[in-house]
Order: C-alpha cells, then structure tokens, then sequence
C-alpha cells in the first residue's frame, strides 16, 4: 500500500533496478530529464502526476485507486426478476 510520495518513489526505484534501467534509461523512456526521477525516487512531492504515472508504467507498475474498505459503495441489491438472484451464494 501506497502512503506517501516517499512509499511510491521507493517503489519505482525498486522496480527500475529490477528492470535493469538507470535513472538516465528510465527518463529517457518517459520523455523526462534525469532530475525528475530522481526527484521521483526521492519522494519529492512536486513531481506532476503524469509523470509519476509514465515512470511506473514504464518499471512495470499498474496503479489502481480505490476507496479503502469502510469507505466502498454497497453492493447492488439482485434484481428480484432475475430467477439467479435466489440461489444461495457459496
């Protein structure tokens, strides 16, 4: 799980060694200079969102967001014509 900018540019920098990339390759990739990944790596908050995005995809990453558990929609209540909605669920 994803905290703060600092969680997510280590996680980049995980993902780019793993990969094989130096900060020069990675940047290159994403149409960046290298200060932006570093700054990335650094958790340096200030890095556009679009950016961040490119980097991730390109170590490999796919980000998701959703709304923690308390937080999420109700499920949507069976259709009482639909002749599944009264089969026990297992």
């Amino acid at each position: 799980m994803i905290h703060s900018a600092d969680d997510f540019g280590r996680l980049i920098r995980q993902h780019r060694q793993a990969a094989g990339l130096t900060q020069d390759q990675l940047a290159t990739r994403c149409g960046v200079t290298r200060r932006t990944i570093i700054d990335l790596e650094a958790g340096k908050s200030g890095t556009h969102l679009g950016k961040a995005l490119m980097a991730a995809r390109e170590v490999g990453l796919r980000l998701s967001a959703e709304p923690p558990p308390e937080h999420a929609a109700p499920a949507p209540r069976p259709d009482e014509d639909d002749p599944l909605a009264t089969l026990p669920r297992f």
